[in-house]
Parts: structure tokens; sequence; C-alpha cells
């Protein structure tokens, strides 16, 4: 048996709980960075590993072969009996799980059972974030609890992954007229992806302008900030390095809306310089905020959100917060 979880605190609960198997930690962050379709599997690795790297600040070598190792053992998925997918409900982990559905869905599984564990609530659990707050015993209830991954899940997941690897984000609004019940969480977390393209009033995404404000009502330092955040838009899942990544790019712009007090040196790889840092909102930023300026438009932008390249003046893609949707200019 084979299990994938999202990420090394849950696999290592899931070792000591004894539950049954090999666990695979899977230590990837495709909610943040490109992530374009039409690639080979190698060039998409390669790809997520330049951007790893230098986002993280690591060395490109290591995330190459981390990256390869995990997706060799996907590949081994056939010497196993079953496959278990651990993961949440929020974007972060949607995008994870997503990914992996359609990885599977590409491949003949033979008789290896595909099973989801996938949840947004655990009993006794108040505000519950992630699998990764239960300890072993809590862990191990859920284990009985899989369920077979259904046709209907594989290709929603499928259709998923494609929609938001397209360089057209509309795709995903697309996808979210029909029903996607199979995946009961699905829906609300891409809403939350497509809300974070620059919004028609200012030119920045919703997690910016939530920041933004949680700084402007006093949370300046980013140890008070990142719960914060967390507690406004908990389905964002985001970890710390997600947010100061986020927040980092708003400061180093040409026209910055923030003010850091590490400045560039700052690394989201780094607890401590996180813990530390502290930000101010520039004249720039007030304006932002205000609607009477344009970030994307003060700015030279180029990041990506999924399959979608954003840069400057090609940085076309709004979001409509007034009328919950995607524009697109003329």
């Amino acid at each position: 048996m084979l299990h994938i979880h999202n990420g090394d605190s849950t696999a290592g609960t899931a070792r000591q709980a004894n539950i049954p198997g090999e666990h695979l930690a899977w230590r990837e962050a495709l909610v943040c960075g490109p992530a374009p379709e039409n690639l080979s599997e190698a060039e998409f690795l390669n790809i997520r590993a330049q951007h790893l790297a230098t986002a993280y600040g690591v060395d490109i070598e290591k995330c190459k072969a981390e990256l390869q190792t995990q997706h060799d053992g996907l590949a081994n998925f056939s010497d196993h009996d079953e496959v278990v997918l651990w993961f949440e409900h929020d974007l972060f982990c949607q995008v994870q799980l997503i990914y992996l559905l359609n990885w599977f869905s590409r491949r003949d599984l033979g008789k290896t059972r595909l099973s989801l564990i996938c949840i947004d609530k655990f009993p006794g659990v108040e505000d519950f974030r992630g699998l990764g707050q239960l300890n072993e015993q809590q862990l191990a209830t859920l284990f009985p609890t899989r369920r077979k991954v259904a046709s209907d899940q594989l290709n929603l997941g499928s259709k998923a992954w494609q929609a938001y690897a397209s360089p057209a984000p509309a795709e995903i609004e697309s996808l979210l007229k029909y029903d996607t019940g199979a995946l009961p969480f699905l829906g609300a977390a891409l809403t939350k992806h497509l809300q974070r393209f620059p919004a028609v009033r200012n030119g920045l995404g919703r997690v910016a302008n939530v920041a933004l404000e949680l700084i402007a009502e006093g949370h300046r330092q980013f140890k008070a900030l990142f719960p914060a955040f967390g507690k406004c838009e908990p389905l964002y899942g985001f970890g710390d390095a997600q947010l100061f990544l986020e927040l980092k790019r708003l400061a180093n712009a040409t026209r910055p809306v923030l003010n850091m007090s590490n400045g560039a040196e700052a690394s989201p790889g780094n607890a401590q310089q996180l813990l530390n840092t502290s930000f101010e909102i520039t004249d720039d930023g007030l304006a932002v905020m205000n609607g009477e300026q344009d970030f994307a438009q003060l700015n030279r932008i180029d990041f990506w959100l999924g399959g979608v390249h954003l840069r400057s003046e090609e940085a076309d893609w709004r979001w409509d917060e007034e009328n919950d949707e995607l524009t697109k200019a003329p």
C-alpha cells in the first residue's frame, strides 16, 4: 500500500500511527508559480524546479532530484495493491489533488485500487485547518473511511487540472458552471483561485488586498499577519512561505505598495527572517488600496497563476469583484 500525503507533517504522523504501507510526503506547492499545460513530465518538473529554487532560495539540482524522486514513487504505483491520497479542502491541497488525479487518469491502474481521504472538518477539532493538526490516534481513525476513487472523480480531477493549467482561466469558470459535486471542495477552492487574478478595481488579487487591509489594521509584523490572514482566508490553505512570497512580490515591485524591514534579503526558507519581518504600506500602496491607482499598470508585473502567465501589459485577465467573474480586456 502506498499513501500520498499533503506534506511531511501528516506523513510523519501516519508513520508513527502505524498505518500500514509506505508513506510519501508530497513536497510541492503547485498553488504558486508556473504550472503550464502541454509539457512532458520532464519539462514540467524542470520548470517547477526552477520556480521552487528561485522562490525558496534552494539549490535547483536538489529541487530537481526531490521532484523526480516523488514522481518515481508515483511511477511505481503498480507495485502496490492500493494507493491512498490524503488531502484537504483548501486551494493548496485541491490543486495538488487534481494534479495527482490527472496523473493517474492517464495511466492504466490495472489491479491497483486508488482511494481518497479528503476532509474539511474533524470531530472535536475547532477551527480545523488541515490533517497536520491531527495526532496519531485521530489520523488513524480516518484510514478506514477511505473510499475508492470513482471514475467521475478521476474525470473531474483531470478536467480541473487541465483548466487550472490552461493559459485561458475562463476554462475554470466554464468548469464551475457544471456539477463539481464528485469532488465537493473543488468549486469553492477554484473560485478562491480566480479571485487571485488582478482586480478590476486596483490590479491586485484577493490575497494581496486582504494582506494590505490587515497591515493597515495593525498586523505589521509577519508573525501576527500570517495567522490573521489564515483566519480571514482559510480556504487558501497557504503556508507562511506562500503568503510571504506574495508580500515580497508587492515590496520588490518598481512602484512598491509595501516596505519590508528585511528588504530583498528576506527569504521564505528562513523561519527566523519570516517571523522578524515587518511591513509598512507606501503612499502608492494607499493609493492602490483606495482604488486610485492600479498596481498592474504601475508595475511591470511578471508572475504565474497556474497556467496563466501575467506580464505587464499582457495582464488582461482581471477579476471583477462586483460581479464575481473574470473579465478580459478587449
